[in-house]
């Protein structure tokens, strides 16, 4: 199955010279809300010349959450809070057993194209899985990275992470969701990312089979993002630096 940003050029290194990408990782869960006032405050920071880059790995407690193309109808048992974010993409779930990745790089010294962004995104995700022999796959009618599972029948096929990004000033938001060992019932509540299709369902590593720790899925993250993005250093998730909301944004559609 071919799909348009396959013929991309894969990666965006800073210039020669630049600071490494801050890489923070939490060790419990963090509050969404909490998550998205610091990744804001970073944000500016970066935009302001201000803060290095920075790669935030975190959890979630279970909630659902709103992209800017929601259906609303979607949400079909609100069983967690639902917040509603600015990121693109439809309806989500994020809980525990889940990496998610805030990835807030400065695309106007990197090069300001959000498809290649969007696409390095996704083989920051394939990589990662073909380290654990997942082989996963992009889909052009469909947001996210894939699986197939003829175990389960003829075209079946689940979705094992989510993208979902926003820029301002030329400097990312949010990122992408890796299910490595969630709760998967809990995204029952929703018809996630609007795709209803029997046959498409969700999946995660270790309901593949793959008894993987989050250090372990942590360290390959850190190997395969310097493969594409360049270097970074390891900090805590104590460093936000505070700063107010930029003015100019938009949204891109989850892949």
């Amino acid at each position: 199955m071919m799909n348009a940003r396959d013929g991309l050029t894969l990666g965006l290194a800073a210039p020669a010279g630049s600071a490494a990408v801050d890489w923070q990782i939490s060790d419990r869960p963090v509050a969404y809300a909490q998550a998205l006032a610091a990744m804001d405050a970073r944000v500016a920071a970066i935009a302001a010349g201000q803060a290095p880059e920075q790669v935030w790995l975190l959890e979630h407690p279970p909630l659902y959450t709103a992209g800017t193309s929601a259906d609303m109808a979607d949400l079909v048992d609100a069983r967690f809070p639902v917040f509603e974010t600015g990121r693109g993409g439809q309806l989500t779930y994020h809980g525990p057993g889940q990496r998610v990745a805030y990835v807030m790089l400065d695309l106007k010294r990197r090069g300001p194209d959000l498809r290649r962004y969007v696409a390095s995104l996704e083989e920051w995700i394939i990589r990662t899985l073909a380290a654990f022999n997942v082989r996963g796959e992009r889909r052009e009618d469909r947001i996210g990275v894939w699986v197939r599972r003829p175990d389960k029948g003829d075209g079946f096929e689940d979705k094992i992470a989510a993208i979902g990004i926003r820029v301002k000033q030329w400097v990312t938001l949010h990122g992408m969701a890796l299910n490595v060992e969630p709760d998967l019932s809990h995204f029952t509540g929703i018809v996630p990312c609007g795709v209803s299709e029997q046959r498409y369902g969700v999946t995660s590593l270790v309901d593949l089979g793959i008894p993987v720790s989050m250090p372990e899925v942590d360290m390959v993250l850190q190997r395969e993002f310097a493969a594409l993005f360049g270097d970074q250093t390891v900090g805590s998730t104590e460093s936000n630096s505070p700063g107010a909301r930029t003015p100019n944004s938009a949204s891109v559609a989850g892949r």
